[in-house]
């Protein structure tokens, strides 16, 4: 029972290691977070997104102050989106990611109430650059001004901190806890190879629920977008900081199935050996040859031959049935005197 129950405890906080460890050191890593996103760059949805948002904004801006006509936003958006094809976006895309991600560490690990903002001058920067060397009109006073993103408002702030703080701690003993927990019923099991295939499959099983619960989790986000948010653009960039868990869920599934695989094939193995027999010669030694006592057939023909090379030995110990076996018929009675022995030797050994 102590076997089962450290098992099943460590087979249920696989799933939630693996999660925590993921968060606290896969999206928390600066480094590791701009790389995850690095690809979104290239992909068309992302870049439709960035290309309408972008567009609107400076569509925005130059109605407002310049007085620019709305027939000219076909083509502010045209040079939007060839500018999300071109390396300096993608170089741009990398710098916001890092200054945006680096932002909201600080404020999670700070205290800072304030909302998390992103300085968005070098972006439209680059923007008026590509506009201005694509002859579009009025690109050049487009008006770069240190303007401020808002990532995270002060309540969503709040909330984030303190399930960060949360995550730091479990991503670290979750895992730690799975492990010695799982070791520990194997060892205390009576049969140990039983509590590996029950660790194994566990696991798997722990495995296959993070992926379901992956799946799930993708659905109730992108249902829960607000209208002005693009849902494909959302998908994409959940896929992409998911994609390390997702490689862990399916890892943790195939190890698991195939240490159960291994366990139960060399189970199988040790049962069909056959086991040595107490008594029985080791290996290498050469058998003797069996011995077995003569079977009534042939002493019976035994028997017979003799009869047929001695015909006279059959003869006396036919009329003398006492002299076949004298232990059997005891000692001779003595012969009265003045008798004869009916055989010719007896007779000679009493006149001896």
């Amino acid at each position: 029972m102590l076997s089962a129950a450290l098992t099943a405890a460590a087979c249920l906080l696989l799933p939630f290691g693996a999660l925590a460890a993921w968060a606290a050191y896969g999206i928390a890593d600066t480094g590791r977070y701009v790389t995850t996103m690095a690809p979104l760059s290239s992909d068309p949805a992302v870049r439709g997104a960035v290309a309408d948002t972008v567009g609107a904004g400076i569509m925005h801006e130059l109605a407002e102050r310049r007085g620019l006509p709305p027939s000219a936003a076909p083509y502010v958006h045209s040079a939007v989106r060839s500018f999300t094809r071109t390396e300096a976006f993608r170089a741009v895309w990398d710098a916001g990611n890092r200054a945006s991600h680096e932002a909201v560490l600080k404020a999670l690990r700070e205290r800072h109430d304030g909302p998390v903002t992103v300085d968005l001058a070098p972006i439209t920067a680059q923007v008026r650059h590509e506009l201005t060397d694509g002859n579009i009109p009025l690109a050049g006073s487009i008006p770069v001004r240190h303007a401020r993103l808002a990532v995270l408002e002060p309540d969503e702030l709040r909330r984030l901190r303190e399930g960060f703080r949360t995550l730091e701690v479990a991503g670290v003993w979750l895992p730690v806890s799975a492990g010695v927990l799982a070791v520990a019923g194997i060892a205390v099991a009576v049969r140990r190879r039983r509590a590996v295939t029950a660790t194994a499959l566990g696991t798997a099983v722990g495995g296959a629920l993070l992926g379901v619960a992956l799946l799930v989790g993708r659905a109730t986000i992108l249902a829960d977008l607000p209208s002005g948010v693009s849902r494909p653009a959302a998908a994409a960039v959940y896929d992409a900081l998911t994609t390390t868990l997702r490689h862990v869920a399916w890892g943790l599934f195939a190890l698991g199935l195939l240490v159960a695989a291994a366990t139960w094939l060399t189970r199988r193995r040790a049962v069909a050996r056959p086991l040595p027999r107490r008594g029985a010669p080791p290996p290498g030694t050469p058998a003797s040859a069996p011995t077995s006592a003569p079977s009534r057939g042939a002493s019976t023909s035994a028997a017979s031959t003799s009869a047929v090379v001695s015909p006279a030995a059959s003869t006396s110990a036919i009329s003398t049935p006492a002299a076949t076996s004298p232990a059997a018929a005891g000692p001779a009675a003595p012969t009265p005197p003045g008798t004869r022995s009916a055989n010719p030797s007896l007779q000679r050994r009493v006149v001896d």
